[in-house]
């Protein structure tokens, strides 16, 4: 048996007194292009569905292909840019021990 550990801990235990914006804000520290993709996935939606009754003869199922296409180019741009931010800080930005 593990030291420390009781036999009724079975279940992982959770902290109650974080809240989930708390939480939010801390993985958004360590990983800032998150809240980005999303905020720009959001964004992207947000303006097709105000386009979509501009669309003009264009089909309602290309527009949405469109609007899909955009919000995961976003999305993936900010995923790579937060890869990018990582190696840098990982590798670059560190000073050598």
């Amino acid at each position: 048996m593990a030291s420390g550990a009781g036999e009724d801990d079975v279940l992982p235990t959770y902290e109650l007194s974080e809240s989930q914006t708390s939480k939010f804000i801390k993985k958004s520290k360590e990983s800032p292009f998150v809240p980005v993709g999303f905020a720009g996935f959001a964004a992207v939606v947000a303006y097709g569905l105000y386009k979509l009754k501009s669309r003009g003869t264009t089909p309602m199922s290309l527009h949405f292909i469109h609007m899909r296409v955009g919000a995961q180019g976003f999305v993936v741009g900010a995923m790579t840019c937060g890869v990018l931010y990582s190696m840098y800080k990982e590798y670059l930005a560190k000073p050598d021990e």
